[in-house]
């Protein structure tokens, strides 16, 4: 009797825990967005942001990655979709285009854990949300991720990657030196834009963000 209240009340909850806490609120809309949808991830407050021409429609909560395995914050697209992807993403993916690991939006078989920093870097949400979302959003979609502070430990330049490039080119796109997406990747646009700050601060311009150019920008 005790194994089967544990196992009853283990199902009870799933069940309680998908219905009742699907969305944050129960004034949020069910239908499609009718115009362009972009999508938001603040990973501070676990919850992800559908925009239909640029005005926010609608929140989702959702879990994200663990301090060891954290979520890359930066500028994406969806780049591919699919049902059932694998066991532990539940009913559907949507893939992002990280260029330094295999990241994406999808279900999960542990509801409980939404709200959570519990992933190994993807974003989980409920299925019956990842479904409902799955459907609204089209291949290309823009996503950002933002919220996590990353502290630049080496040398960035031409053709280096990471989530430390993506958080410098979120600082000079602040700063008014850099106009591309905040990818990750340092090309010629990110190296023009260090050179451009260089040479207004009167620094030697190399192209070049050392540690210590990045800890000056708050990195």
């Amino acid at each position: 009797m005790a194994i089967l209240s544990i196992v009853f009340g283990i199902i009870g909850f799933e069940y309680m825990d998908e219905m009742e806490l699907a969305s944050i609120s129960e004034n949020q809309p069910n239908q499609a967005p009718t115009g362009k949808v972009s999508l938001v991830v603040k990973l501070e407050s676990r919850v992800l942001e559908v925009y239909n021409d640029d005005q926010l429609y609608k929140k989702y909560r959702i879990a994200v990655g663990k301090s060891k395995t954290p979520t890359p914050i930066g500028e994406w697209n969806v780049v591919w979709k699919d049902y059932n992807w694998g066991t532990g993403f539940g009913t559907r993916w949507m893939g992002l285009n990280v260029p330094w690991g295999t990241y994406g939006i999808h279900g999960t078989n542990k509801p409980w854990s939404i709200g959570q920093f519990a992933s190994h870097g993807c974003i989980r949400m409920r299925n019956k949300d990842v479904e409902e979302l799955f459907e609204w959003v089209p291949i290309g979609t823009a996503v950002r991720i933002e919220g996590r502070k990353i502290k630049v430990d080496r040398n960035l330049k031409y053709k280096t990657s990471g989530s430390d490039v993506v958080a410098l080119q979120l600082k000079l796109k602040e700063l008014g030196y850099f106009q591309g997406r905040a990818d990750g990747l340092f090309g010629t646009m990110t190296e023009d834009a260090v050179r451009a700050y260089q040479t207004d601060k009167g620094l030697p311009v190399t192209g070049i963000a050392t540690k210590e150019f990045c800890a000056s920008l708050g990195l």
